[in-house]
């Protein structure tokens, strides 16, 4: 019952910070991006907390506990990508919008807009549904309420913290998730690994595979899982939208090194944890209430933090690691709806309905959609056989339909509007397809492991021959992703011409 009453104790305490700062939201900027006044050490907390969610906690774990470290070649993708950002954040502050659809807009066109707004949706309400799976599996874990009634309850949760405040709410929180979560796994590591015997148990009941580069596997299959993460994170909007909500260039930059620090500490603890811990349930009689299968292999981190003293945790490390499992699903969860919300608002109702809404208007519209796709998410969780699968769908989704187009924007000045657009459509065409065809076989045409490798594909491919095919785009187009001079004021006066 104690696993009960942190959880909820926990959870009152995120919802009254956020209604508590929901007092200070005077508009879109306070709401859509924290006013652009959030300083370094917030905004490293909210970039860990964003990254390691359920996708890491269930998804990742699960998978280190199948296949052992290799699983790492999945987390490294964010590693790379997170080190290419830093020398893309200042860029990307410099041009202060709201949006990854606004800067498709300010580089290609309005479709490009329109298609990377639905890229988006599709995408991160995919997150934001496996975020409401996790809430279930701890609520079941705990308290043995049904998983389907977690879920809702999970939703329920989310959807409310985010509408309260918007983004005000998510950095003031994160930084006592971020703590949280880092302490949680550090601390689990160490005591899991000398209770169970340290290396002499390694050496005697691991399978050595599991602590080779590749496993059981090979460098494809490596690949298939580096892939979408790397290019999931290098198209990630929320990303983006919280180095619109740094206060400078120089902090959103600040906060690239500390993140790519905290993210390979807390994902490779998680992974080895995940290892360590699995090891000893599933060794474990099926008769013992202790034992997990291969099946369940994605709640080893909750199973381990609500059966603690089985693998040498003491109560409070367990209660702290339930802690950090909530932490890590809310934080995620409410990032990755706020996300979809502001594309909604900012690219669809602002930019094409109501040009003139007011800041009231605008505030209240994206609350509407914060539930509105809360729901959509929820229904999404039907279509998926594991959050493995919902993860690589979505992050493919990101990767092959926005990831190539906005690199290009920042780096490459003969990509061309035509290029941009097509290369958009490419990608999300050929992952929906994809999808839709393994969700309707009783085998998958291609697994989702490897989906990202056609889909990412066609999209370069489509970008770099339409732009070479292509008229070259005048220097206005391009100018303002080079140049510190370029205003935001400028940018917006050319897009108009």
């Amino acid at each position: 019952m104690i696993f009960l009453w942190i959880v909820v104790a926990y959870l009152a305490l995120l919802m009254g910070i956020s209604v508590y700062k929901s007092f200070a939201i005077r508009g879109q900027d306070d709401f859509m991006v924290a006013g652009r006044s959030v300083p370094t050490y917030k905004l490293v907390g909210t970039l860990l907390c964003t990254w390691i969610g359920s996708g890491s906690l269930l998804a990742g774990a699960g998978l280190a506990a199948r296949v052992g470290l290799s699983e790492l070649w999945m987390a490294a993708g964010a590693w790379v990508g997170i080190i290419i950002v830093f020398f893309l954040a200042a860029r990307v502050r410099r041009i202060a919008q709201y949006t990854v659809p606004d800067i498709l807009e300010l580089r290609y066109n309005k479709w490009a807009r329109i298609l990377g707004t639905l890229v988006i949706v599709i995408a991160y309400t995919t997150i934001v549904g496996y975020q409401f799976r996790g809430g279930g599996f701890v609520l079941n874990l705990i308290a043995g309420v049904p998983e389907w009634q977690g879920v809702i309850i999970t939703a329920m949760f989310i959807v409310l913290f985010t509408a309260f405040a918007g983004m005000i709410s998510i950095v003031s929180v994160d930084i006592i998730n971020g703590a949280i979560i880092t302490l949680a796994v550090i601390i689990a590591v160490p005591l899991v690994y000398i209770h169970l015997g340290g290396g002499e148990y390694i050496a005697n009941n691991l399978d050595p595979s599991k602590l080779t580069v590749f496993g059981d596997n090979n460098f494809f299959w490596a690949m298939g899982i580096f892939f979408p993460t790397f290019l999931l994170l290098l198209g990630e909007s929320n990303m983006y939208q919280k180095f619109f909500s740094a206060k400078n260039e120089k902090s959103a930059k600040s906060a690239v090194v500390w993140w790519v620090s905290g993210t390979i500490v807390v994902e490779t603890a998680i992974a080895t944890l995940a290892i360590l811990a699995f090891s000893h349930f599933n060794s474990l009689p099926t008769s013992s209430d202790f034992f997990l299968s291969v099946a369940d292999s994605e709640q080893v981190i909750l199973h381990t933090a609500r059966y603690s003293t089985e693998v040498g945790l003491p109560l409070i490390a367990g209660l702290l690691l339930i802690a950090a499992s909530v932490a890590i699903i809310t934080s995620t969860g409410n990032s990755f709806l706020m996300a979809p919300s502001t594309n909604i608002t900012r690219d669809i109702y602002q930019r094409f309905i109501k040009p003139d809404a007011s800041q009231k208007q605008v505030v209240m519209f994206q609350r509407l959609a914060l539930i509105l796709l809360g729901i959509f998410a929820y229904l999404l969780l039907t279509q998926f056989r594991t959050i493995l699968d919902m993860a690589f769908t979505a992050y493919t989704m990101v990767g092959a339909g926005l990831t190539p187009v906005l690199l290009a924007a920042f780096l490459w000045k003969r990509v061309t509007t035509a290029g941009g657009v097509a290369s958009i459509a490419t990608g999300m065409g050929v992952t929906i397809t994809i999808t839709v065809i393994n969700s309707i076989l009783s085998e998958p045409f291609i697994s989702t492991s490897y989906i990202v490798l056609p889909a990412a594909g066609a999209s370069v491919a489509v970008l770099i021959i339409v732009s070479l095919l292509t008229r070259p785009d005048p220097e206005h187009k391009w100018k303002k992703f080079y140049t510190k001079e370029a205003s935001l004021a400028e940018a917006i006066r050319e897009q108009k011409k």
